[in-house]
């Protein structure tokens, strides 16, 4: 095997008919517009389990009597979670705030392979400057530290491997990666394409295609298996954790605010 199963994400139209409507009362309880809407977590990230919720996210707007207020408003958006759905969304100003540092989980969000809502006349914009914005050294130092976090959290005892935390380790990883690798390309969500982007050895492809069969074979709480063989996978996360750590932090370059206000009062005015 050369090349990882290829991820096909799907949801059911019951499902999607369901997030659809609760995005659609979202703009109309909140009196906002939803520039897009997709799905992150693991089933677009490609090791979704039978019964992973559904994670999506989006970013609204408000009208502009809004941001013409004294005083500051909330911007976030958080639905109450329950056993299937959690849903949450940034105000388009916190997002473009965080795009400015280069924030990779908003970079991750516009390249979702799962989309709901998406107002290309509004959104394509905002995908150019995501390119721009994509500085390396924020991106490598957020994924160096998400993947640490978890991987210490997938080894539990020494002969037994949490799926779920080693799978939160493995993206970041994969994601460093392709940033060595592809550093002017924003890394894709998912592993298969990560991996497809990368110069893998077929015992690493093999290791990482049982461990996502498992993993999207078993059910979230029982995701704490016995420990599989899975040697070069792990001495590649860990190579990907040590290359990070020593970039060099001088190669940060800003992203142009001037482009990024200028999209913000664009957009802003657009929706009214």
């Amino acid at each position: 095997m050369t090349v990882l199963t290829p991820f096909k994400p799907s949801i059911s139209e019951s499902m999607r008919t369901r997030i659809l409507e609760q995005l659609y009362k979202i703009e109309a309880d909140n009196d906002v517009t939803i520039l897009f809407a997709i799905e992150s977590g693991s089933r677009a990230w490609g090791f979704p389990s039978p019964d992973s919720d559904y994670d999506v996210r989006f970013v609204y707007t408000h009208k502009l009597d809004w941001y013409l207020s004294l005083e500051a408003g909330r911007d976030v958006i958080e639905l109450p979670i329950d056993d299937e759905l959690d849903i949450s969304g940034w105000e388009i100003r916190k997002a473009l705030n965080l795009m400015l540092k280069s924030n990779p989980v908003l970079l991750e969000w516009l390249h979702s392979p799962i989309r709901y809502i998406w107002r290309d006349e509004l959104v394509s914009p905002l995908l150019d400057l995501s390119r721009e914005a994509a500085s390396q050294t924020p991106c490598i130092h957020h994924y160096r530290n998400l993947g640490l976090r978890y991987w210490e959290k997938s080894h539990t005892t020494e002969n037994r491997l949490n799926l779920k935390r080693f799978f939160y380790a493995l993206r970041p990883a994969l994601a460093l990666l392709w940033i060595k690798e592809h550093p002017t390309l924003t890394p894709p969500m998912n592993v298969q394409e990560l991996a497809a982007g990368l110069p893998l050895s077929s015992v690493v492809l093999h290791e990482m295609e049982c461990l996502i069969t498992t993993k999207t074979q078993l059910k979230e709480k029982h995701e704490l298996e016995e420990f599989p063989e899975i040697v070069q996978l792990e001495a590649l996360v860990l190579d990907a954790f040590e290359w990070a750590k020593n970039v060099d932090k001088s190669k940060y370059i800003p992203s142009s605010k001037s482009k990024i206000e200028a999209y913000f009062r664009q957009v802003v005015m657009e929706v009214n």
